[in-house]
């Protein structure tokens, strides 16, 4: 089979001007009266023996500065000037001359020597030329226009159409859409089968992938491409992997950004950023548009905006709301967005015919977080003896970004003490490192803090022990982690709903280390400071939010639309509260009581607990059975395999200051 002959022909470059100008100009400088012919050089004293000699025939002073020598036949007979009679670049003798010439220094002492030369009887004749390159002067006249025009049309030519710089980068470009276009040919990989979990998020978009597909599957039946869908959710639950397995699955172009990205000091940028953008996927229909943090442009119109002045923002958003749904609409582009603030979004942005679908991307229950492991610990080398069903059910309220922070520090700290693979051990340090913090061995401590901290841990363990309705205890620690100088740790139920005596005893439970203290102390610390924060929160939305207090009523404050954050006023009078805060002040103190008398009931046990604490740094639940006695409130059904494996926790340790 021959070859395919290769296209040799070079383009046209208007660099090889520039070039051959510069060529010009040097060699229209460097060549002067002589043409081609070669000039040797000389001096003065060879100069004035050359010339008492009677070598010389004429003396030719140039522009006042430069002798050229021009020697006569008889003299370039002779040996020595055999070099000034060289051939030069043409092949031709230098007869005519000149053959020598050299730079004098003051032209009235040369011109001296020359007459008193010419006094002594040597016969030569001598004259003063003045050599000019007009062509020359001309060009460097113009020089400074010259290198301006140069400038400007280089300026020009990257400004105007850099093929290979793509838009944005350039000051004329400044209006294009930054998105970033995934080919589905080969920059798309992910597919559902990536995303571990989120089966109803999946089932949601699952029908835009089908339309994208076969969409006369839909449009024989008089169905029309919804227009977009929100995904909505808590940061890390896999929004962004979402819709890349979307336009993965729909094999079609995916355009990518940020919603700051058409957010810009100019005014008319981002309301241009988006015309541009809708008309590449117009263009390259079908295909999805994904906008991932879309509250940055998609904020509610009119709220602070105090100046009066036009809104770059809200010009933005009106544009988007136009190109989304307006009159000149085209179908086939599916606009996917995300946020994890849905309650500030404009009501025009989420009504039909713009966003079609809010689907909620909730954190993975006990079945999904398994699925999520399974998927990141695909490449660590764990041990074969790993449960998974195991670390699934020591992370509740885990989102999948946390599960993969999980699996990257069990890898890291195996890695740390030079073991082969990775085991389940890690993995619990993995998780007490990313709730709890590092660990602070080297800490100073008193002795008198030490103990403190030890009867604060062991209060709040021993008081969550005898209430029902809190959360299991895994283990108890003074070993400082973070910003904590002890903690105890829990394993909360996953609950749809809370009852109002949950709540009460999770407050209990919390107040427990304060309790300890000022039963056994008769003295109170500042260790209490994020048990305090935690069961303030808690009052107050039992009071303002769920409706759980009988003094206010069946009343709750909490405006999901997110409004009432951004006005000065509440929407309850003084009166109202006034009561609000005694309600609140009422529940932390009553459980406040509540906790120090199951304290000075137990008193001993106590004792020994935090002994065992101060002695052991660490304990878990089987050191709680064995001073505490079995907990009342425990499940029958519950096995002695799940009491030992619960070595860990997801809910936030208490802090000790």
């Amino acid at each position: 089979m021959a070859k395919k002959k290769k296209n040799t022909t070079s383009k046209f470059n208007l660099y090889w001007i520039y070039g051959i100008i510069a060529v010009l100009l040097i060699g229209s400088s460097l060549i002067g009266e002589g043409g081609a012919a070669t000039t040797n050089k000389t001096n003065t004293s060879d100069f004035l023996r050359h010339l008492n000699n009677g070598d010389v025939e004429k003396v030719v002073i140039q522009n006042e500065k430069i002798a050229k020598i021009f020697l006569s036949r008889e003299a370039l007979d002779k040996t020595e000037h055999k070099a000034a009679k060289a051939k030069n670049i043409l092949g031709q003798e230098n007869i005519k001359g000149p053959h020598y010439a050299f730079e004098f220094g003051d032209l009235k002492l040369f011109q001296e020597r020359l007459e008193s030369a010419r006094d002594r009887g040597v016969s030569f004749n001598y004259e003063f030329v003045t050599i000019e390159n007009k062509f020359f002067d001309v060009i460097l006249s113009f020089l400074p226009i010259i290198v301006i025009v140069l400038v400007w049309i280089f300026i020009m030519r990257r400004m105007s159409g850099n093929a290979g710089g793509g838009a944005g980068g350039q000051i004329f470009n400044i209006g294009k859409s930054k998105a970033k276009l995934f080919d589905e040919k080969s920059d798309i990989k992910v597919t559902f089968k990536d995303v571990a979990g989120l089966e109803g998020a999946k089932e949601e978009v699952q029908e835009i992938v089908d339309f994208l597909k076969n969409p006369q599957k839909y449009t024989v039946l008089g169905g029309k491409i919804p227009k977009g869908a929100l995904l909505v959710g808590q940061p890390g639950t896999g929004k962004t992997l979402l819709a890349k397995a979307v336009a993965g699955e729909a094999k079609v172009p995916f355009f990518s950004l940020s919603g700051s990205d058409f957010v810009e000091m100019f005014v008319g940028v981002g309301a241009s950023r988006v015309r541009d953008l809708f008309k590449q996927a117009k263009e390259k229909s079908p295909a999805i548009i994904f906008i991932d943090e879309i509250d940055a442009i998609g904020r509610a119109r009119g709220k602070n905006n105090f100046t009066g002045s036009n809104d770059e923002r809200e010009n933005t958003l009106n544009q988007l709301l136009t190109e989304m749904d307006g009159f000149g609409t085209n179908t086939n582009v599916i606009v996917l967005a995300a946020t994890d603030r849905a309650d500030v979004l404009d009501k025009a942005l989420m009504r039909a015919g713009r966003f079609d679908r809010q689907i909620y991307v909730d954190l993975p229950d006990v079945r999904e977080r398994k699925e999520i492991f399974k998927v990141h610990l695909g490449p660590l080398k764990t041990t074969k003896t790993l449960d998974v069903d195991f670390l699934s059910k020591q992370t509740p309220g885990f989102s999948g970004a946390d599960i993969a922070n999980v699996c990257n520090e069990a890898a890291l700290i195996a890695a740390r003490k030079n073991k082969k693979s990775v085991g389940k051990q890690d993995f619990l340090d993995a998780v007490d490192r990313i709730v709890g913090g590092l660990e602070k061995k080297n800490k100073i401590i008193t002795e008198g803090e030490k103990k403190t901290i030890a009867f604060h841990e062991a209060g709040h363990a021993m008081v969550s022990w005898f209430l029902e309705f809190a959360a299991p205890l895994v283990k108890v620690t003074i070993v400082p982690r973070g910003q904590s100088l002890g903690a105890a740790w829990y394993l909360p139920e996953e609950r749809m709903i809370v009852r109002t005596e949950q709540m009460l005893d999770e407050m209990c439970a919390t107040l427990g280390g304060r309790a300890a203290e000022k039963v056994i102390f008769d003295k109170i610390s500042t260790g209490a400071l994020s048990d305090l924060e935690k069961v303030t929160r808690q009052a107050r939305a039992m009071v303002t939010v769920y409706g759980l207090n009988e003094e206010i009523g069946n009343i709750t404050y909490y405006d999901s639309t997110g409004q009432t954050d951004q006005t000065f006023s509440k929407p309850y009078s003084e009166e109202t509260a006034q009561k609000i805060d005694k309600e609140i002040s009422t529940l932390v103190e009553f459980q406040y009581e509540r906790a120090c008398n199951l304290v000075a009931q137990n008193k001993e046990k106590l004792t020994a607990l935090a002994d065992r604490l101060l002695e052991k740094e660490v304990i878990f639940k089987d050191d709680l059975v064995e001073i505490l006695g079995e907990r009342p409130f425990d499940k029958k059904e519950e096995t002695k395999k799940d009491e030992e494996e619960n070595n860990n926790t997801e809910e936030a340790p208490s802090t000790e200051a």
